[in-house]
């Protein structure tokens, strides 16, 4: 096994792993933290699969901003209903998904890594990854010209963040 391949069934086994505890997480707040790790194994296959420039975007606008936003709001309104906020997982539905995800994995398992095998049974090289041409223009133009106008609306949803704090705790004083 090569250490891509290693690097692969790693990622791969945190991001189901802590999908699952998503899931099974009693305490939503802890739910809304594996979602963090899932978003982050997601973003470490795109980069084993050479797509630096959506696994930076899935770093920034998934485990950065969104779930961020969900622990602020569960935070939140924990805050202002006084009350705990839990998840109820049924065994029935819980094994029902389980069931489900390994019939899932085992179709995608037989389409994707067939064409990896040879006919004596080696696998294969992955392909070369194509021209990432209009990815790379799209991120000199992120990361360059407009890295400026790309901060400064960062910080305007930082601003109308912490206002909707300060508004929130006004309303409950």
């Amino acid at each position: 096994m090569t250490g891509h391949q290693i690097a692969f069934i790693v990622a791969a086994a945190v991001t189901i792993v802590s999908a699952v505890f998503v899931v099974a997480a009693r305490n939503i707040l802890r739910a809304a933290l594996f979602l963090a790790f899932t978003f982050l194994g997601v973003a470490t296959l795109y980069v084993l699969a050479n797509a630096e420039l959506l696994a930076a975007m899935q770093v920034l606008i998934y485990v950065g901003a969104i779930t961020v936003l969900i622990m602020f709001a569960i935070v939140l309104t924990q805050q202002l209903m006084g009350a705990k906020l839990t998840q109820v997982t049924r065994v029935k539905a819980a094994m029902l998904a389980l069931v489900a995800a390994g019939a899932v994995f085992a179709f995608i398992a037989k389409t994707f890594i067939a064409p990896f095998k040879s006919a004596d049974g080696m696998m294969l090289s992955a392909p070369k990854p194509a021209d990432a041409g209009v990815l790379r223009q799209i991120a000199e133009l992120l990361l360059q010209p407009y890295v400026v106008a790309f901060e400064l609306a960062s910080l305007v949803l930082l601003a109308a963040l912490v206002g909707a704090i300060v508004i929130a705790k006004e309303d409950r004083d």
